[in-house]
């Protein structure tokens, strides 16, 4: 019994010698490997975007894409291209905006909400530069007729005369008598634009255009909203333009901002300087200083 007991005393004894001798083994191995860090959980109410969406299309079936970046509670929007290829370097200028932000989005600060629809007429633009999409300045046509046509809609609509602020069938481009639709918001485009910013607490639209190288405010039947005024003039003063409360070079019915003016959203034209420069420290220079603005 004695040497029975002896026996499994020693057996016991091994047994524990042998796991001992496997605790230390594996601990030797792995003494050198970094252990998993605990997963970082990113804050969602900061720098989000873009959060791409598509707000409608073109007479063509081009997409009108928009790019939001951040959630507060202020809202911008910034829209180039509503004069298409014409004007093609607006919609340029809104997606160096787009890049600009991909590559820093915290330059979008917490409390603002910002929306960028580069290109608010994509058959306009498809016409001087024949590409759907991005393109460069290399891309465009030096052909004047070509960069006429392009400024308007494939429906030969000058869409910024078919918005609901003093709208009339036929309208005026410098010299010119244009087609501004069969009635407010007959083109898919103007509706896209209406309908996105209608479903929107949006502060302030800006519409980037060219070429005079000056800032106008929005009006309607009740005048420029006192926000209007405080806001263009920060940009403008911030850019270097020239501010002005009216578009005196020729009439004008029907236009975006204008409209704008009418459902009491605060708005403003910039018209760059040439039609094929962004002049984008000068914007940009605006657009921060309305960060600013609203902080």
């Amino acid at each position: 019994m004695k040497i029975f007991s002896a026996r499994k005393f020693i057996i016991i004894i091994i047994i524990f010698v042998i796991v001992g001798i496997g605790i230390f083994v594996y601990f030797l191995s792995h003494k050198n490997k970094t252990l998993p860090e605990t997963p970082v959980v990113v804050n969602k109410e900061e720098n989000i975007g873009p959060v791409h969406t598509v707000i409608g299309q073109s007479v063509q079936g081009r997409n009108i894409d928009a790019y939001t970046y951040g959630n507060g509670k202020t809202h911008i929007v910034l829209v180039g291209g509503i004069h298409g290829g014409y004007e093609w370097n607006s919609v340029v200028l809104a997606y160096k905006f787009i890049d600009y932000f991909d590559a820093d989005p915290k330059t979008i600060p917490a409390y603002l909400t910002v929306t960028i629809i580069p290109d608010a007429n994509p058959d306009g633009v498809y016409k001087v530069t024949g590409i759907p999409d991005r393109f460069t300045s290399t891309d465009v046509s030096t052909n004047t007729q070509i960069l006429a046509s392009g400024r308007f809609n494939a429906n030969n609509v000058d869409l910024n005369r078919n918005f609901d602020c003093k709208w009339q069938p036929k309208s005026t481009w410098q010299s010119k008598t244009v087609s501004a639709g069969t009635a407010p918001f007959s083109e898919p485009e103007a509706q896209a634009l209406r309908d996105f910013l209608l479903r929107n607490n949006q502060s302030l639209v800006i519409f980037w255009h060219s070429q005079s190288g000056t800032v106008y405010a929005s009006q309607c039947e009740n005048g420029i909203l006192p926000e209007t005024k405080t806001t263009m003039n920060i940009y403008a003063k911030a850019s270097g333009y020239a501010s002005s409360q009216t578009f005196d070079a020729y009439a004008t019915t029907g236009g975006a901002d204008d409209w704008l003016a009418s459902v009491n959203v605060p708005a403003f034209t910039v018209e760059l300087k040439t039609h094929d420069t962004i002049e984008w420290s000068q914007n940009l220079a605006g657009v921060l200083a309305l960060f600013e603005y609203y902080k």
